[in-house]
């Protein structure tokens, strides 16, 4: 049987890192965010502390198993092939979002690099504990939670999975027109795109549309602000489709605005915009399709799902995994869903 040839680690740049590619040197850096009131050395402490972590986590690995790291901006055209046992992601909740719809279901191991900074939702594991989690990942005995993802497949072959959500619209504040069809509706619609969610993502961008509309009925309604708010309440194996700020005209309807999406559903939005119409996921927006007039997508259940490996006592194996009877059992299993973190919220990669 053939080794593991490395593990992979995955990063994101700090903000003082990002500063100073976009200001050139540390010094200059340093002016402006104090020229402009602000605290330089809460950017430092934040980049020592992460970098410490990852010094740590490199030397603690490099004892088990090759390792290689890559950065977050690498991922889209980064191939996870060969012997590759786990990946092991170091930063923000976001970054473990992104990098699960790229991993082909081989398992991630999520480190929180500082504690005292980030919440950790989707970080289960520390610089001081990561290690355990590795010995159980190389001896294929280790805690786990299967993921299901959303897959945008457009009819020109191209797909684009998401692990929190899909957002199919324009790239600018203007409106998206399309035609969309689900089950056995379809009509034509002008609006500020469509979100499609996954229970992993509910928590996050989908819950600000139900917000928005608990908050009108309320006012409209006159109901005290104590009467409980309407959520998707996903299953693991449902997505949930939901049109922003539909509009009314002659030619365009507002009919059909959200609804569950199955294991064997699909959405279909067809592109009526000449120019500027996107698909892209989990809040990167430099991460896209092209999504312009004679593209038609199909929303859907991908066939993969992300692989999470939890803290706690081995439950199953992978091979028990691989059995169709356990699979099936899994796939039935509802998973709580995570609070969603959003990925681009400082930092962009540049275009590809």
């Amino acid at each position: 049987m053939l080794k593991p040839e490395y593990a992979i680690i995955v990063r994101n740049k700090t903000r003082l890192e990002a500063l100073v590619e976009r200001c050139n040197t540390k010094a200059q850096t340093k002016f402006w965010i104090e020229s402009m009131g602000g605290d330089f050395s809460d950017y430092e402490q934040e980049h020592d502390v992460f970098q410490q972590s990852l010094a740590s986590i490199q030397k603690q690995l490099t004892m088990v198993v090759r390792n290689k790291v890559i950065d977050r901006s690498y991922l889209p055209s980064f191939i996870f092939k060969g012997h590759v046992p786990f990946v092991l992601v170091v930063g923000q909740d976001g970054l473990v979002a992104n990098t699960a719809k790229y991993t082909g279901g081989i398992p991630i191991i999520a480190v929180n690099p500082d504690p005292a900074r980030f919440d950790g939702v989707l970080l289960p594991f520390t610089v001081s504990d990561f290690s355990e989690a590795v010995e159980q990942v190389m001896s294929k005995q280790y805690p786990e939670k299967k993921v299901f993802l959303a897959e945008a497949k457009l009819n020109d072959g191209q797909r684009l999975l998401a692990f929190n959500d899909l957002f199919i619209g324009a790239a600018t504040h203007v409106s998206a027109r399309y035609r969309i069809q689900w089950k056995d509706a379809s009509e034509e619609q002008s609006s500020s795109g469509i979100i499609v969610s996954t229970q992993a993502g509910s928590t996050g961008w989908l819950s600000s549309v139900f917000n928005m509309s608990n908050g009108i009925q309320r006012i409209l309604n006159r109901a005290p602000k104590s009467s409980a708010p309407k959520s998707a309440n996903l299953r693991n194996d449902q997505l949930f489709f939901a049109v922003r700020e539909p509009f009314r005209s002659q030619r365009t309807r507002i009919d059909l605005i959200g609804g569950y999406l199955g294991e064997r559903d699909k959405l279909m939005v067809e592109s009526f915009m000449p120019t500027h119409g996107v698909i892209f996921s989990d809040g990167i927006e430099s991460d896209f399709l092209t999504f312009n007039s004679g593209n038609i997508a199909t929303i859907g259940i991908a066939s993969e799902t992300a692989t999470l490996v939890q803290k706690g006592n081995f439950t199953h194996s992978t091979a028990q995994s691989q059995n169709p009877q356990h699979q099936q059992k899994t796939k039935n299993h509802d998973v709580p869903p995570f609070q969603t973190i959003d990925v681009g919220s400082w930092y962009r990669a540049d275009k590809r």
